[in-house]
Order: structure tokens, then sequence, then C-alpha cells
């Protein structure tokens, strides 16, 4: 069997992905390789296919003992014998594992890092039976990287301690220049074949949106996503809990998952998201690593993370089988505040030196302004995310709240002009500066104890703006920021100063705009005849169809569930999305048919085949 044979059989696909093909031919030709490739683009296959056809037995190490378990559910559908090695299993399950691996029996083995030096395992390893090692989430063995984790700093020991060097391949879904170099050195990786496929999930619809009440936009959204599985972060374990308690008040299906549980309760929890039982998980950052759920539909941030490398990986769990999905920040002013609160005081590594935990708290630091200015652009956010990974991207993508929004260009020349003139006497009157917060509240005419004990509202610019909302005169001077108008200095209480371009707006006419979001028209907002009728059945516990592309793809779900309830794996390990819905679009009555959808691989179309194609036939009368 060569590549492509087994592409088609085991995985159900004609032809291989961006970067796919050169990754597994440099790995087959015995060669290190780094591949960085964004969720869904098919890492996995990049070792999982060569696993089939080198000899001896491949290791994979992965972080997550959940993520070993759906890996080797969805392998062991497809027809290849994989097993895992981690603390779930007994000592007796545990030895027949390896027992197999030594027979031949298995093609892959996943493995934790923090197991690599179990002496049973070490000994299987040093028999030479191990062909390639492939290292999943490898920007772990960086302390550059967001989820840096000691473990991984002993792999390139265990490599060296083997008695004749496998083929190492690593891979990852975000990594900076910084963190690819990292990875490559730590993992002792010898000339490898370095591919980059690009960070851009072009199915993923970005959006920030900075609402006055969090929880009602929440929910307003969740509305909108009924029925649909999807994942929403927060910043603490409290909301967690107070975001869970809401959503399962007002009548969805939620779940949730943070450091503060059980283990067992954890288990079970994460178990009813990805079986379908639970659509909406409620969770920290502690979620998510390498969960292979591919029919998650949305990611909504309740609050902002600390880098866009996390909210990059984390907004990526949506939409991993290539169908539209959507990721939505609900951003506001004090996220930034708790994030800093989180990096200042957090204790994840205690493996660090004081230096270096110095060190990385100030890039830490770095990376949450970057995190902060894409919640504030006013340009494409795809373009901002893709550039931070040093990425080209054109200025308007067209799927994302900028580029799909309607902006107007509106003056504030003069509420600019105001606001400078402001700064510019509190600098001559007060050396040491103002925050921006005491800004906004002398602007607005604030009369709290503090203004009037500094004397600001004996300045002539006290409440000059108090026309406008708070929230706004803070947008203002967020912008007057960007522009280059204002700076706001680094340190524990940064203040804003004037920059030398101040003076074009102050003196030399220069004007000010903002781009403004326009809100769509009334008639716009509450829709059709159509789609009210829509709203008021989906209330009723009714569904309501567009086309019968849609009622099709209903009943296909519904088969999937049950069939996976059957087999007692995750219903995505049957299907995807992507794959129902090619079947809800194409309709095969036949096996040859069925074998020409994507995603559907000569394994599965013998073992679930014929349900599907009898559904669909009889669908079509």
């Amino acid at each position: 069997m060569d590549k492509r044979q087994a592409l088609k059989t085991y995985f159900g696909h004609s032809a291989f992905r961006p970067g796919q093909e050169a990754l597994i031919d440099a790995v087959l030709a015995g060669r290190d390789v780094l591949g960085v490739m964004p969720t869904g683009a098919g890492k996995s296959v990049c070792y999982q296919l060569p696993a089939l056809l080198l000899p001896g037995v491949t290791v994979v190490l992965s972080p997550l003992i959940s993520l070993m378990a759906d890996q080797v559910a969805a392998l062991r559908e497809a027809g290849i014998e994989a097993a895992f090695l981690n603390s779930s299993l007994s000592a007796e399950a545990y030895r027949e594992v390896l027992r197999r691996a030594r027979r031949g029996e298995l093609r892959l083995i996943y493995v934790a890092p923090e197991r690599l030096t179990a002496p049973a395992f070490l000994r299987f390893a040093q028999s030479g039976a191990v062909s390639l090692i492939a290292v999943d989430e490898a920007h772990c063995v960086s302390q550059w990287g967001q989820d840096f984790r000691p473990s991984y700093l002993g792999i390139a020991d265990f490599i060296a301690a083997l008695p004749q060097r496998p083929v190492v391949a690593a891979f990852t879904a975000t990594a900076t220049a910084r963190v690819k170099e990292d990875v490559a050195r730590l993992l002792g990786l010898r000339d490898p074949l370095c591919v980059t496929t690009g960070f851009d999930r072009p199915n993923l619809y970005f959006d920030v949106v900075t609402p006055r009440n969090r929880d009602a936009c929440l929910l307003e959204l969740l509305r909108k996503y009924r029925g649909r599985s999807g994942i929403v972060y927060c910043a603490t374990r409290a909301k967690v809990e107070h975001v869970c308690r809401l959503l399962q008040e007002k009548g969805f299906s939620a779940t949730r998952y943070h450091a503060g549980l059980s283990d067992e309760e954890r288990r079970q929890n994460q178990e009813d998201f990805v079986y379908d039982r639970r659509l909406v998980m409620v969770a920290t950052n502690a979620f998510g690593m390498g969960i292979d759920k591919s029919n998650v539909g949305f990611v909504l941030h309740y609050n902002m993370p600390k880098n866009l490398e996390s909210y990059y990986q984390e907004a990526g769990r949506a939409g991993r089988d290539g169908s539209p999905a959507d990721c939505v920040l609900l951003f506001q002013p004090g996220d930034v505040r708790t994030a800093r609160y989180l990096i200042e005081n957090g204790r994840d590594n205690e493996a660090l030196s004081e230096e270096q935990r110095s060190a990385v708290q100030a890039e830490d630091l770095a990376r949450l302004d970057q995190m902060t200015a894409y919640c504030k652009t006013r340009n494409c956010l795809r373009a901002c995310l893709l550039g931070y990974f040093g990425e080209a991207a054109p200025p308007v993508c067209g799927n994302c709240g900028t580029c799909k929004g309607s902006y107007i260009q509106k003056d504030i020349t003069i509420e600019a002009q105001k606001i400078l003139s402001c700064v510019a006497r509190v600098e001559r009157k007060y050396t040491y500066g103002l925050g921006m917060t005491m800004y906004v509240r002398m602007l607005s005419g604030s009369k709290e104890q503090r203004i009037t004990q500094m004397g600001l509202d004996q300045l002539p610019t006290y409440g000059i703006l108090s026309d406008l909302p708070r929230n706004v005169i803070r947008e203002y001077i967020e912008h007057l920021i960007s522009s280059g108008y204002l700076a706001l200095s680094q340190g524990e209480y940064p203040v804003l100063g004037l920059t030398a371009q101040a003076r074009e707006v102050l003196f030399c006419g220069q004007t000010v705009s903002i781009p403004v979001k326009q809100q769509p028209p009334a008639a716009q907002i509450e829709g059709s005849g159509r789609k009210k009728r829509r709203r008021r059945e989906e209330e009723a516990g009714e569904v309501f169809f567009e086309n019968p592309d849609d009622a099709l793809m209903e009943r296909l779900r519904a088969l999937r569930f049950r069939l996976a309830r059957e087999a007692q794996v995750p219903a995505y390990v049957i299907f995807t999305n992507a794959t129902l819905s090619a079947m809800a679009a194409r309709r095969p009555t036949t096996t040859a048919e069925l074998l020409d959808i994507p995603g559907v691989g000569e394994k599965r179309a013998f073992r679930y085949g014929a349900a599907f194609l009898e559904l669909i036939r009889d669908f079509c009368g």
C-alpha cells in the first residue's frame, strides 16, 4: 500500500491538504520535520499515515489524557490499531499494551511526556521497536510559548537514550518565529524540514464586541447558536461557575470545566460535551488543548485571554472539520486589569528560576499589549491575527466583524482637541501625570473625592466632555493613543502624555476621525416575516428548514448520534459535520458514490455506509 492508497482507505481523502505530502515524504525518507499548521489543517495525518507504512511502532507524545483517548478511538474506527499509556490504565492493561506493541500488533502508542522515564516503557523503547516519535503540541517545550510544560524538556534526553535514533516529527498550531527556533533546538531536531502552511482559517468568522451587559450579550449570541455545539471561555473559575449557572437557568444544555473540580467531574463533563450530551462547555483555559471534537460550531470568549497565541488556539477549536464557525470575543476594559493581575501573580512554572520567571513575565505583559490592541483595532481582525504570527494578509478579509460591518468615518476633531488640551494643562500642573481613568473622570465632570482633592475640578477643561458617556470618552482617548497623538507610559501605573504629533491637531488644523460601526435599520434588525416565523417555531421546539438539504442534514445527524451511542464513541468519530454536509448535498445512493464523499474511508463505509445510504434513499423517496 502506498501513501495515497492509505490516505483514501483509512482517512477517506483523495488528495493531501497543503503541507501534508511534503512532511509525510520527509518522514518516510528518514528526515526530521517541524510542521506549523493551523488547527483543523490535518497535522495528525502527517504522523498517523507514516505510522502505517513504517516498520515498528510510532510513539506519539501528547500532553493530555483526553486527547489520547479521542485520537485512539478515531484511529480504531478507521481500522488502525492504536493504544495509549497513561494513568487511567491498570498495571495489567499497561503491560498488555506493551506486549501487543512488541508483537507488532500496534501501529501507534500515545504517551504523555511525564511517562517517558517509566522503567517498563523505557525498556520497551530501548528494544529498537520505535521507528518514529511524533511530538504533538510541540510549542509546550518553549518557555516563550503560551503553554510551557517543563516535562517536554525531557524529550530530547529520552531520544538520546535510545540505542537507535528514530525519526522525530514535531507539530504545533501556534508558534512565532522565536518559538519555532526554540522547538527545533530543545527537541534536538536534525536538519528538519520546516513547513509552515499558514495560520489562516478561512472558515472562521472573527468578531470583537464591547457589550454594556456581558451576560445579556452572551445569551443573545447563544440563542443564535441554539442547537450547535460550542465553547464559552472565561478568565477565572468564579466566572465559569457564574456563566454555567446562568446558562442552565436559561435552559441551555451547558456544563463546566476548570481546575477546581475533581478529576472525576472534569472527566465526566468533558465526556458529556465530546459525546454531545451537553452542547455548551463553559471553561477556563484548562480545557481544550488537543480536544479533537470536529463539530464545534462556535467559540465565545466571555473574557479577553492574556495573549493572541492562546486566543487563536482556543478560537481554533471551532470549525475543525472545515465547516463555517464563529469566534466572538466579548471585551470590556476591565479584562486588561484582570489579565495583568493573572500574569503578575501567576506561579504556573515553579521549575523556572526567578530570573527566568521575570523574563517570561515581561514577555507575557508585552503579549498582553498585543492582545489588547486586537480587541481595540478598527482594522481587519484576521489581518491583525495573521500579522502577529508573521504572515502577510490582505487588508480586507470579508469574514470578520470589521470587514462585514458597515463603518462610517466620524469626525471627532473638536473632542480630540478638548482631550489633548486637558492633557496639556494637567502636564503643566502635575509633573507626575495622570492615568487614563482619571482623565475620563475629569473630562466627564465627575464629583468624586479624588478629583476635588487634587483640584482637577478647578482646571478649565474639567467637565468639558460631560455630554458624552464615559465609555465613549475612553474610546476616543484610546483612538488618540493608537493614532499617535497620545502616549501611555510603561510601568505599574501608566500615565498619559502628549506626543509631538498632538501639536498638529491643537495648532495646525489636523483633523481626527474614528470609524464607527453603523447599526442596521430597524427593519433589518427585526428580520423578515420568514425569520420571525422561524424564530417562533424554534422557540416552540419545532424546526424550520429553508431547503431540503437542511432537513436531510438533521436526519443524518440523528443517525450519526444513534450509531455513536451504540459504538460508545464521539459522534464526529463516525463522520464529521463537513462529511455529513457533503452527503446532504450530493445524496449518494450507492457505496461507490458514498466513497467519493470526502472523509468516507473504506473502513467507515464498510461499518456505517449501509445505514446512511438507506436513510438517504428513503429521504429521496
